[in-house]
């Protein structure tokens, strides 16, 4: 396990410049959790994740398998409402950062301001870049992809587990009227 997740969740909710440092230095120790030799692979994802429920989890229990490390990039609060739309995030950024860092498949937890991840991505610079099973490599965000193609790194989409989505639970809330 990653000295990041050994210590306290909040410790795990960085800054694009933390992260920048953290992961220059977990690259210059080379720790790798299956204990080979080189660079630990860092695995990077990216989303609103708010309303945080088993989809969620399991994706990104399985994200973090393809590697040593996971970088989850959370979407901001006025980004959520960019590609949500008004009333959203239901859960504020800051809370939806602790949640997500509280898990311990997650190394660390970046929020970034923009609609689209490339910032994240081009100071991340994940080896393997994984999405949910609503996107193919070539749907994704063309600033996003290109940014993904000069680091080398690898698209991993997974498919999503039936039955489990923010969209359909907001709905479901609504309707039922709590």
């Amino acid at each position: 396990m990653s000295g990041v997740a050994q210590r306290g969740s909040r410790h795990k909710v960085l800054t694009l410049a933390q992260a920048t440092r953290w992961l220059a230095s977990a690259r210059r120790r080379g720790r790798r959790v299956v204990h080979r030799e080189g660079s630990p692979r860092v695995v990077a994802t990216n989303g609103c994740f708010d309303l945080l429920h088993f989809g969620h989890v399991s994706y990104l229990q399985r994200a973090r398998k393809l590697g040593d490390l996971l970088v989850v990039g959370l979407n901001g609060d006025r980004s959520v409402r960019e590609l949500k739309g008004p009333g959203r995030p239901l859960v504020p950024q800051r809370q939806r950062a602790a949640v997500l860092a509280a898990l311990a498949c997650v190394d660390a937890v970046v929020i970034f301001p923009q609609k689209r991840a490339h910032r994240f991505l081009a100071i991340v610079r994940p080896d393997i870049y994984v999405k949910g099973g609503d996107y193919r490599a070539e749907t994704l965000d063309p600033r996003e992809r290109a940014v993904l193609t000069n680091l080398g790194s690898k698209i991993h989409i997974l498919p999503f587990v039936k039955g489990f989505s923010t969209t359909r639970l907001i709905a479901k809330i609504r309707k039922v009227g709590c």
